[in-house]
């Protein structure tokens, strides 16, 4: 069945209310099987849990994840007018070079895990407006971001991992977490490429002044646009249409996690086919993570965005697929089962 389609954020909107729910069949077959694996109950602890989330998305009691898809998008930040960033906006299409000729560190882990990785860069020479002077995005903008997104992501992928690459963006989801779940600038922000105790302050202030100026947005998604850049945007076209066909979700960090936000802000339970990947050393994602009632799998102190704490935890979900799958039950193996 093709993709829907959508024009506007209306449109967007009735999707998001709409996506499918994870199959119980299969997710009560991986419970039934689990219990009878060779091994005793509970003995791998999350990646039990891990392994039978997976099934029920993808609608088999004994899965397999063998076509992991990793999409970075880049995009432009008017905001970095106000000095919130300590790199300079050319930054931006200077990483996606990298990213093209394979030199990034996104690179090298969708390499080691088996990910296919493509890289979208959205209008790179036209930044988004100054949150602190107007809307971010024209409905029509945050709209074509959204459809770059969905379109991104490979129906026959059986994993999605979205990466981001943005000067200026931790201003730009330190704003949309402050709008969507409340808090000042200092609750939100943190040092993102590494600003001073000065250029934090300034940040701070950014955001508030960005929150008060748009604090009549009337949803999530006005909350996207306003406060939003392109390449937020397209992660959530991205993370909507992997839970439109079934594919589950890696989240990475605090960026990821603030654009995916919008999505659960919009409908509840929106983000069930998500796992947040890890814990970023970005202050707030641990509170972001509170807030979604999110788990992190991993904990190494990463900051670096491009998808890579997610990317990284394609392993631990491979790892749990392969226990689940590939384990000899006790009749299988001939072993008492006490």
């Amino acid at each position: 069945m093709p993709a829907k389609q959508f024009t506007n954020l209306s449109e967007f909107a009735a999707i998001i209310d709409a996506f499918p729910s994870t199959d119980l069949t299969a997710e009560a077959g991986a419970k039934a099987r689990n219990d009878v694996l060779t091994k005793p109950p509970g003995a791998l602890g999350r990646l039990e849990d891990l392994a039978i989330w997976y099934a029920g998305w993808r609608g088999q009691a004994a899965p397999t994840l063998e076509n992991p898809q990793v999409i970075v998008f880049a995009g432009n930040h008017g905001v970095t007018a106000q000095g919130v960033s300590a790199f300079p906006a050319e930054v931006t299409a200077q990483m996606v070079y990298n990213f093209e000729a394979g030199g990034a560190a996104i690179n090298q882990l969708s390499k080691a895990f088996g990910a296919k990785m493509s890289v979208h860069a959205l209008d790179l020479d036209t930044p988004t407006a100054d949150f602190t002077t107007e809307a971010a995005m024209s409905e029509a903008e945050v709209t074509e971001a959204l459809k770059t997104g969905w379109d991104a992501v490979d129906p026959a992928a059986d994993l999605l991992v979205c990466g981001e690459m943005g000067i200026g963006n931790t201003t730009s989801a330190a704003a949309i977490a402050s709008a969507l779940f409340g808090g000042n600038g200092d609750d939100w922000v943190g040092r993102g490429t590494g600003v001073d105790d000065e250029g934090l302050k300034r940040k701070a202030s950014v955001v508030d002044r960005g929150v008060a100026l748009h604090r009549s947005a009337d949803s999530a998604l006005e909350t996207l646009r306003c406060l939003g850049g392109r390449e937020l945007a397209a992660i959530v076209g991205a993370i909507a249409r992997a839970r439109a066909e079934s594919i589950p979700v890696i989240l990475d960090g605090f960026i990821c996690t603030a654009a995916a936000s919008v999505l659960e802000k919009t409908a509840s339970g929106a983000l069930n086919h998500c796992v947040a990947g890890h814990v970023s050393a970005e202050q707030a994602h641990k509170r972001l993570l509170n807030h979604l009632g999110k788990e992190p799998l991993l904990s190494l102190g990463l900051r670096l965005g491009e998808g890579s704490g997610a990317a990284l935890a394609i392993g631990v979900l491979k790892g749990a697929i392969a226990c689940h799958s590939g384990m000899a039950t006790f009749t299988e193996a001939g072993v008492s089962d006490g």
